[in-house]
């Protein structure tokens, strides 16, 4: 069994979101295993590292509920939480100092319960690094050096393939081209494992092999292989999971790492709104 692990998330809730300025140095490293981006961050509750995920599609940054009640740390206010068909409740905000190598994570995390996520990986996730990370900043994953790196505008990469960022409330967007489609609008998600989660009904479920998908919710996934113009450029046979309804609204559905972690670094810069796509590896 081959398991796609897509976190998706979307906070029913008017909440504000805290953030912390980013501090000296200015790279973490990660590791790079099941398709998902591993960071170890350091908190004063805790001696040994805890285990997060860097998610740029969930909407604020999470820690486990379990891994809150472990610290002692005092639940916040009651919120819905929705996946893609399941609703779970969550509490917000969740305060907590947490760093990677010395950076600033944002402040304020949304307690939930992760343990479906946990138990498909190799090991227990006791948090998720949202796209509340990412807001004001250029934040560039390294795929062969295995590094999260802050840049400012003077060292940003200007020599790449670039296409416009979405800095939606909810998330960060990307306008992409599937099976010859007119561009449709698909979000830009570091905490899925697969390339693409596609919303259509043009394809039909008979025509297709089937994958269980487990983030917050187990899940039925039709499979099948698409083409996808993305910033110019083309790839072919890219495994996609099919969708019939909007994972979310007005989007077509997830850009995940099995795409993405096809570049050398990918470079997300919600300070100009831009995405910028680095050479591609020669072997993964």
């Amino acid at each position: 069994m081959r398991w796609l692990l897509c976190v998706i998330l979307a906070v029913q809730a008017a909440v504000g979101r805290g953030e912390a300025a980013p501090t000296s140095p200015t790279e973490f490293p990660f590791e790079y295993r099941e398709g998902l981006i591993w960071v170890r961050v350091q908190v004063a509750e805790s001696r040994e590292p805890l285990r997060f995920l860097l998610d740029s599609g969930a909407e604020v940054s999470v820690v486990n509920l379990d891994t809150a009640k472990r610290l002692g740390l005092a639940l916040g206010q009651r919120v819905n939480v929705s996946s893609v068909q399941t609703t779970m409740t969550g509490y917000w905000p969740q305060k907590l100092s947490a760093t990677a190598n010395g950076m600033a994570l944002p402040s304020d995390f949304l307690a939930l319960d992760l343990s479906k996520l946990s138990a498909v990986c190799t090991q227990s996730v006791d948090g998720l690094i949202g796209a509340d990370f990412f807001k004001d900043r250029i934040v560039q994953i390294d795929f062969v050096a295995r590094k999260i790196r802050l840049l400012d505008s003077s060292n940003a990469p200007a020599k790449t393939e670039t296409a416009p960022l979405e800095i939606r409330r909810c998330g960060l967007c990307v306008m992409a081209s599937v099976n010859g489609s007119k561009p449709q609008r698909l979000r830009v998600d570091t905490g899925c494992a697969t390339a693409l989660q596609w919303v259509t009904t043009k394809v039909q479920p008979q025509q297709c092999t089937s994958k269980v998908a487990i983030g917050l919710a187990q899940l039925d996934i039709p499979q099948t292989q698409t083409t996808v113009n993305l910033a110019g450029r083309t790839f072919n046979d890219v495994p996609t999971g099919l969708h019939r309804t909007a994972i979310f609204d007005g989007e077509k559905g997830l850009l995940g790492n099995g795409l993405l972690s096809r570049f050398e670094t990918v470079t997300i810069d919600s300070r100009a709104g831009r995405i910028a796509f680095g050479q591609l590896r020669q072997s993964q």
